[in-house]
Parts: structure tokens; C-alpha cells; sequence
């Protein structure tokens, strides 16, 4: 499609778009009474105006039934992480019996790290992308600590190549290979939280099992964003958070992915607890654990109904505007956004630089941008024309237009923006 950087064309991308209806469905953040354009769903998602409904409903059977609503709410609690398998199968890409839903993202990290990181003599190093996000640099760190490994040595990270801001799947691979012999474990981001690149999730597994190591990944920025094939790439395990893609409010219950070949053997090493133990007989309180014979073996504690609940209003939504439409909307968006940029920046003698990749299969929602000076101020002043964007440190503005609720008149109206505080 031939872009243009003009109001009406956004607009009529916007009345030809099939998913428009769909931004309804959501609470758009307000500033001086009208819709600031919120470009932060690489963050936290926008509340769906269902989840009242929804968490209402729950607390009523809590009124109305107490312990027995496990039996006779509406959406009997004992099984409710069930109704996740289906919308989250398609979002991930994986058989239903591999994904289960419990605790939030590090915690199900930890948990998946103590059944596929357990190091050797011979084989004991970690490979990941360098400057993962914190939370996964301090799981790694600790993880290898307590097996009474230095850091230093069994962590391996991965930068871009001087002058160059993204990782280069070649040099991934060769990492790989050349720590073949002392790799137990490849875990990367899905998707870099600073420069917004989308792994190549595929190659990267397929280069973890030449080299005799698991493949798991963090798929917190890619979840409900990227496409992904978790089964049919044969990944080993994952997991992910629901607040920001997922629209399921901060803080919200996370996700796990366990690929069948482990989630079925209940001899599979993990830490176990009672809501993993084997349904029938769960209620017997014997000593002795036998793990449910999916990815639900990994659960730890009972079902946490309400921040599932919020979950839930938000996957219907998910199920209702379909997966394949809205990586079809996001794919537009995207490259709507990186039209719109790259417009501006020839008129502007490349004021500012896009790091995310270019590239379609190289990118999900977000774009981030590195201003060449005053980075800060230019991100206070998007602040004060209503545009709800995100600074990193030390000087990148990241901002993620979401197929769900963002438009491309607000993607125009960014870039207009842009173009007057660039000429102020």
C-alpha cells in the first residue's frame, strides 16, 4: 500500500478498518476532556470496560456461596484457569495442555528455570540477549548463584555489533555454537524491551538443540503483540505477563508454556505444589506428588480468581476480534508508524533515529526512538500535547500503537506533533 502523511488518508484507513468497533470496548485515559493518545501498551494495556461486569459477578457467588463457589459460581473456581487454554493457545501458538496460568512472570520464570537450568560440570552457561530486561538479568544471576556458579563466567550475553543498535541472528547462532559444548540453557526476550527487535524464536531454538541445550523465552513484550509458534517451533518452555498486550491490569496474573514433551512426563523435574498434584486425587492430602500430566503439573497455589477474572474479560475480547485480524491491524499500524517517522526525520535532517528493526518479522507494536539531543525534553513536551508515550533511560522514547484500542489518526496526529515541536 502506498502511505501517505496526511489526516484524511489516516482516516480513511481508520473507516475502512474492520477492527475500529473494537476501541469501544476500552477506558481511553483522558487529558483536558479528551482522548490522550495512549501509545503505551508495551506497558500497561488499557482496562477493558467489561472487567467491572466481570468482577462483580465474581464477588456476588463469593456473597452468595463462599468456600462452595469452587463448585457453584457461575465459572466454578476449581477449574477456572481452563477457560485461558483456548484464546491462549491461538495467542501463543500451542496445543491447549501446554499453557496454564498462574502467579506473575518472574515467579513462573524461577519456576521453569529450576526444571530446565540445571547445570553440570561440562554444561552450565546461560545465553542471552545483553541489556535483557532487569527482572530476567537478576533471575539469571541469582539462578546461577545458587547453584555456586559465578556469574561472570556461566552468563554469556550478546551484543549488537558496534555502531549497531539490534542483534544480528547470525551473530546469536554463533554464540551459540561456539559455547556449544558448555550451554544448558538459551533464554532471550521475545522481544527487546528497549529496542523493540523480535528475535527470530525459531532459528534461535533450532540452534539451542544442535548445541544440546533448552530454548526458553520471556515473552512479556511479545505476548498478545508478535506471532508466535511455540509448538511447532519446538520451544521448550515460556512464559509472559497479561498487563501489558493482554490488557489484564497491573500487576495481573501471568502465563506459562511447557511444550508437551515435558508437560505430559510427570517424572519431569519442577517444584512442586498442591495445585500441580493430580486432580483425582488432590483431595486425599497424601504425601507422595503426582503432577498433572500438563503444564497445569507446574501450578503451585489454588486458582487466583480475581485478577483471573480480569484476565478473562480481556481474552474475550481477544477471541471476539480474532488473533489473525488483529496481527493483520498491528502489521499496518507498525509500518503506518515507521512511514510516518521516517517522513518527518528526511524533512527534519535526521533529527531523530529509529532503532527498531525496519523489517516486518523483526518488529511487534513498539517503536523506539533515540532523539540526537534533548531526548528528555522532547518526551516532556509529547507529555504535555496529550501523548502518552515512554522514556528509557538514557535516551530512548518508546511508544506502541495496539491493534485493539490505538488508531491511525492518533499515529498522524504523533507525527504531526513531532513536526511542531521539531519546528519550535
Amino acid at each position: 500500500m502506498q502511505f501517505e502523511n496526511s489526516q484524511s488518508f489516516a482516516q480513511q484507513l481508520d473507516e475502512k478498518d474492520e477492527l475500529k468497533d473494537f476501541r469501544e470496548k476500552f477506558f481511553i485515559p483522558q487529558h483536558d476532556g479528551k482522548d490522550a493518545i495512549y501509545f503505551l501498551g508495551n506497558s500497561l494495556g488499557l482496562q477493558p470496560k467489561k472487567v467491572k461486569e466481570y468482577i462483580e459477578r465474581q464477588l456476588d457467588d463469593w456473597a452468595m456461596f463462599g468456600v462452595e463457589g469452587y463448585w457453584q459460581a457461575k465459572n466454578p473456581w476449581i477449574n477456572y484457569h481452563d477457560d485461558f487454554k483456548k484464546p491462549l493457545s491461538k495467542i501463543v501458538g500451542c496445543l491447549r495442555d501446554e499453557i496454564v496460568v498462574m502467579n506473575q512472570l518472574t515467579v513462573n520464570l524461577h519456576l521453569l528455570m529450576a526444571s530446565f537450568y540445571r547445570p553440570t560440570k561440562q554444561r552450565y552457561k546461560i545465553i542471552c540477549e545483553a541489556k535483557a530486561f532487569p527482572s530476567d538479568q537478576y533471575a539469571f544471576e541469582s539462578q546461577v548463584k545458587l547453584h555456586g556458579l559465578n556469574p561472570d563466567e556461566a552468563i554469556i550475553e550478546i551484543k549488537p555489533r558496534e555502531g549497531e543498535y539490534n542483534l544480528r541472528t547470525e551473530d546469536i547462532i554463533t554464540t551459540i555454537q561456539q559455547h556449544a559444548n558448555e550451554t544448558a540453557l538459551v533464554l532471550f526476550g521475545g522481544i527487546n524491551y528497549y529496542s523493540g527487535q523480535f528475535f527470530d524464536l525459531k532459528k534461535i531454538t533450532e540452534a539451542a538443540y544442535k548445541a544440546g541445550a533448552y530454548a526458553g523465552f520471556d515473552l512479556a513484550h511479545a505476548a498478545g503483540n508478535a506471532e508466535l509458534h511455540l509448538h511447532d517451533w519446538n520451544v521448550d518452555f515460556a512464559c509472559w505477563c497479561s498487563y501489558k498486550y493482554l490488557n489484564s491490569g497491573p500487576g495481573g496474573i501471568a502465563g506459562a508454556y511447557i511444550h508437551e514433551r515435558y508437560a505430559t512426563n510427570a517424572m519431569f523435574p519442577r517444584l512442586a505444589g498442591w495445585w500441580g498434584y493430580d486432580k483425582e486425587s488432590r483431595f486425599q492430602m497424601e504425601k507422595g506428588f503426582k503432577a498433572i500430566p500438563t503444564a497445569e503439573g507446574w501450578q503451585l497455589s489454588c486458582t487466583q480468581v480475581l485478577p483471573m477474572t480480569v484476565h478473562k474479560a480481556a481474552l474475550d475480547i481477544f477471541e471476539e476480534a480474532g488473533i489473525e485480524n488483529l496481527h493483520a491491524k498491528r502489521k499496518k499500524l507498525s509500518a503506518y508508524l515507521h512511514f510516518v517517522l521516517n517522513d518527518i526525520k528526511q524533512k527534519n535532517k535526521n533529527a531523530f533515529e529509529i532503532i527498531t528493526p525496519a523489517s516486518e518479522e523483526e518488529r511487534g507494536c513498539q517503536v523506539s526512538i533515540l532523539f540526537n539531543e534533548n531526548g528528555r525534553k522532547f518526551f516532556e513536551a509529547l507529555t504535555q500535547n496529550a501523548v502518552m508515550a515512554d522514556w528509557r533511560e538514557p535516551d530512548c522514547i518508546r511508544v506502541a500503537p495496539v491493534p485493539l484500542y490505538n488508531t491511525f489518526e492518533e499515529i498522524w496526529k504523533f507525527g504531526n506533533i513531532i513536526q511542531n515541536i521539531l519546528q519550535q
